[in-house]
């Protein structure tokens, strides 16, 4: 099993890597099957597109800027191409516009408003992130459908692949690298036989794809990412979008641990880090996918702790994100990083279990004790469930990644101060998560039915 560094961190924008992201490339995707049907049917005219949500998507996707989204997408942008746009102009131009570009010189109508369904009733049995879009004739027949899955992280699938999808990224068969590990136990082993670091054994896979100082060079643009967007959070205020009337606190919390230096302990700065990351999320700007733009927060935090206050060096830097990478493609191989599939100890957890084996191996954590730390963070997560008020990734998740930082640092701290030995494996946690998620209720899992979500009351 191989999964790249570079799929587990992406730029990106928020509020969500499932609810938005992932949308906005199956929205771009369709427009080139929209394109190819065209050029094979190029006497067809008057043209008309209607995109469906189900599931999740239906009923966290005004909250979550699906509808938006697919908006964008249709009218050709894509994640990493947005994030130097100015957000509020291009929204209200493409969201106010009745039709879309779909070849060179064709048009079709499409309007956000009559042209996006949410059907919370009719459930795609694949996968709960599931959408239809349709190409219609000027009478209403249909030319083309294509159905497509966000299945975390900002990824897609189509319906003919999605039954072979399994995981939230399809891997790339082991065999072709040096060191396979498809589980921890694997991992370890390898890392004793073979005498190298959890890291040095994932850089060795990458280098099968890359040379080494383009990774480098892509890895420290991760990482340069990921600090922008908590510098951005900790100097920004106001109120979120959305409607909750949610202030950024991010900035306040900073400015009084600044000022108070000698009482201001690990935790809080950890939680003014990742709550600043989380605030940009929940503003729709610029974030990195860590593993998911809901846990967004966790991984930068624990990294610029360290980076902050522990001056780490750049090559301590990727040595976490490489550490941190091994990890998260280890959880999403065996079990799921989508909040609708297993709620969000797949989400905050996925990430705290990712940052706290980073932050171990930077430490020089042996590979036992990077595991420990790794199956600590993530087993003080399990059964936690996704429950966003309002379906907006504001309450509770943006304190929620405060919190799944330090986490992530007790249990790096705890495991450098142990063997590593311990009674659960971290193989035995993931499959732990995934059967937890699959028992838990659908009220639970991203679709704001259950919960604190239905325990607010707005005045």
């Amino acid at each position: 099993m191989f999964i790249s560094v570079l799929d587990l961190f992406k730029v990106g924008i928020g509020p969500s890597s499932s609810h938005t992201m992932g949308p906005m490339v199956a929205a771009n995707a369709f427009l080139s099957d929209v394109r190819h049907f065209i050029d094979e049917n190029p006497d067809t005219d008057g043209y008309h597109v209607r995109c469906t949500l189900k599931d999740s998507l239906a009923y966290t996707g005004v909250g979550h800027a699906t509808d938006r989204a697919v908006v964008l997408g249709l009218h050709g942008y894509l994640p990493d191409t947005i994030i130097d746009e100015n957000m509020d102009e291009v929204i209200e131009k493409t969201w106010n516009s009745k039709t879309i570009f779909i070849s060179d010189n064709k048009e079709a109508s499409f309007f956000s408003e009559d042209d996006i369904i949410f059907d919370t009733r009719n459930s795609l049995t694949q996968h709960p992130n599931g959408i239809v879009f349709e190409l219609l004739n000027g009478s209403g027949g249909l030319l083309l459908s294509s159905t497509f899955f966000s299945i975390g992280g900002g990824f897609i699938s189509t319906l003919a692949e999605i039954d072979d999808v399994e995981a939230p990224i399809a891997a790339e068969p082991s065999s072709a690298y040096p060191y396979p590990f498809d589980n921890s136990e694997q991992m370890l082993e390898m890392a004793k036989k073979n005498k190298k670091t959890i890291w040095e054994m994932k850089l060795a896979n990458e280098l099968e794809n890359l040379p080494e100082a383009i990774l480098n060079l892509e890895l420290d643009k991760i990482w340069n990412a990921m600090k922008i967007c908590v510098e951005r959070g900790l100097t920004t205020e106001g109120i979120l979008p959305g409607g909750l009337n949610t202030k950024r606190r991010a900035r306040k919390l900073h400015e009084s641990l600044q000022k108070d230096k000698e009482n201001a302990g690990s935790s809080d700065w950890l939680c003014a880090y990742a709550m600043a990351v989380n605030e940009e999320n929940a503003a729709g700007h610029m974030v990195v996918t860590a593993p998911t733009n809901g846990a967004a927060g966790v991984v930068p935090a624990t990294l610029y702790y360290y980076y902050k206050h522990k001056d780490a060096t750049t090559e301590q830097i990727r040595q976490f994100l490489l550490s941190a990478s091994a990890i998260g493609g280890l959880i999403k191989h065996n079990s799921s990083i989508s909040g609708a599939e297993v709620g969000c100890q797949g989400e905050v957890g996925s990430a705290s279990s990712m940052a706290a084996a980073g932050l171990c191996a930077a430490r020089g954590g042996t590979s036992e004790q990077i595991e420990n730390a790794a199956e600590m963070a993530l087993e003080h997560h399990i059964g936690m469930t996704c429950d966003p008020v309002k379906g907006l990734v504001q309450v509770p998740c943006i304190e929620r990644n405060g919190f799944g930082a330090v986490k992530a640092y007790t249990a790096s701290s705890l495991s450098l101060r142990e063997s590593g030995e311990h009674l659960i494996s971290l193989d035995q946690c993931i499959a732990a998560m995934k059967r937890t998620g699959l028992d838990m209720s659908n009220k639970y899992k991203e679709t704001s039915l259950g919960g604190l979500a239905v325990s607010f009351i707005e005045c």
